[in-house]
C-alpha cells in the first residue's frame, strides 16, 4: 500500500463486485473502489488500473466513488472491503 500512496496518491482502496461475493469465475475482472489524497490525470489513474492488473494476473475495473452510477452506489458502499 505504500508504493500505491506514494506512487499514485492512493488514500483507500477496496473490492468490490463478483471477487468481493465469492461469486467470480476465471473470466471475472476484479472490481476496486479507490480513493486518492490528492487528484491525479486520467493518464496516471490508467498507469495505476494497468500496474494492478499486471499485479494481479486479472482485468481490474478501477472506479472512484464520484464516478460511481447512482443505480450502484449504495451495494457498493455497502460490500467494499477496504484493503
Amino acid at each position: 500500500m505504500d508504493f500505491l500512496k506514494k506512487t499514485y496518491s492512493v488514500k483507500s482502496i477496496g473490492i468490490f463486485g463478483s471477487v468481493a461475493t465469492g461469486q467470480s469465475s476465471n473470466l471475472s475482472d476484479v472490481d476496486l473502489l479507490v480513493e486518492f489524497q490528492e487528484p491525479i490525470g486520467m493518464f496516471k489513474f490508467i498507469e495505476l488500473e494497468e500496474y494492478l492488473s499486471k499485479v494481479l494476473a486479472r482485468r481490474v475495473d478501477l472506479v472512484t466513488k464520484k464516478a460511481l452510477k447512482d443505480a450502484i452506489r449504495k451495494d457498493v458502499l455497502r460490500e467494499v472491503i477496504y484493503v
